[in-house]
């Protein structure tokens, strides 16, 4: 039987996140440089989150995206990967890529061929503001044979109204020489990032800005797909725009997260969170608790109320920090 919530939608779609920690402190997912990470006894060991994986494929799920903070991070990384990489799913990963060339070798050997990097900036000064680390060159050189070596990449950007707004064209224009996916994330809220609606570019506005500038196409979306897909005529790659704010896609939500100490969230944006680990430390009925988690789901934004209502930036921000979520 799938996973099914009672408005009707399938969860096929779980996200793992390794670890809270990260090698770069970017504005809107750390704030906080003093930030406290949670002690290696409250993350699930790598056994646990593979033994936890292996109950959500056994309801359904069909493909496992890993998160951090930085997954790649973790000293038992690949381990776990090459564990996962046993399973009867689709594995990807999202990484700041900093560490991805000590991965590819791995990476190749278990079919794991989707790469999600976070850049939010081709300025190498502008990252240094974002990031709060200087670390552009490693990375952009990791996408560039992550590339080479015919991987399927995606670099998701956040579009921030005073950051990087207006280098929204240049990753566009990445698009047209090489096979790159680029992805432009509305600012959201999560704790202590001090969002509000005023500071999310908001769908309509990207597109407003990318029509001035591409001669560009819709293409079909994926089944499921929180992106708006486009094409510039004759690209090689392609764009989209992920509206969780201003269009938001919950209603064919079919995602699950696992934090990285081992509790469940229905939403990105729920409050509510149950104990996975606790339960599977006690021998209890992990399954069940899933099953529980994932038909308390609501109808959108995690039974919070509009982005747009007012007081909705102090209700958001009592959600964990996005790094301690997983992306």
């Amino acid at each position: 039987m799938p996973l099914l919530d009672t408005f009707g939608r399938v969860h096929d779609y779980l996200r793992i996140s390794l670890t809270d920690r990260c090698n770069l402190r970017c504005i809107y997912c750390m704030p906080d440089l003093h930030m406290r990470f949670m002690p290696p006894a409250r993350l699930m060991q790598a056994d646990e989150l593979i033994t936890l994986a292996r109950h959500f494929v056994s309801l359904g799920v069909k493909k496992i995206r890993l998160t951090g903070g930085e997954p790649l991070i973790r000293k038992d990384a690949a381990q776990i990967i090459e564990s996962l990489g046993r399973l009867p799913v689709e594995l990807a990963i999202t990484t700041n890529a900093f560490f991805l060339d000590r991965f590819f070798d791995l990476f190749d050997s278990i079919g794991l061929r989707s790469l999600n990097i976070s850049l939010d900036t081709l300025d190498e000064k502008k990252f240094k503001g974002i990031a709060q680390k200087d670390s552009f060159r490693t990375i952009w050189k990791n996408v560039e044979t992550a590339v080479s070596r015919g991987y399927h990449v995606k670099l998701n950007m956040v579009v921030m109204r005073e950051q990087n707004l207006s280098e929204v064209p240049d990753f566009i224009e990445l698009t047209r020489s090489q096979p790159l996916h680029v992805r432009l994330i509305e600012f959201m809220p999560f704790a202590c990032n001090k969002w509000n609606y005023g500071k999310t570019v908001s769908y309509a506005e990207m597109l407003e800005l990318i029509q001035g500038k591409f001669d560009f196409e819709k293409i079909k979306d994926a089944k499921n797909d929180t992106a708006r897909n486009f094409r510039v005529r004759g690209a090689e790659g392609t764009f989209a725009i992920i509206s969780s704010v201003t269009n938001p896609f919950c209603s064919t939500c079919n995602r699950i997260r696992l934090t990285a100490d081992g509790k469940i969230k229905n939403c990105l944006f729920s409050r509510e969170e149950g104990d996975l680990l606790s339960v599977l430390r006690s021998g209890g009925d992990v399954k069940k608790h899933i099953v529980e988690s994932i038909t308390a789901k609501h109808a959108a934004r995690g039974g919070l109320p509009p982005f747009e209502s007012k007081g909705a930036a102090g209700e958001f921000e009592k959600n964990r920090a996005m790094i301690s979520i997983g992306g």
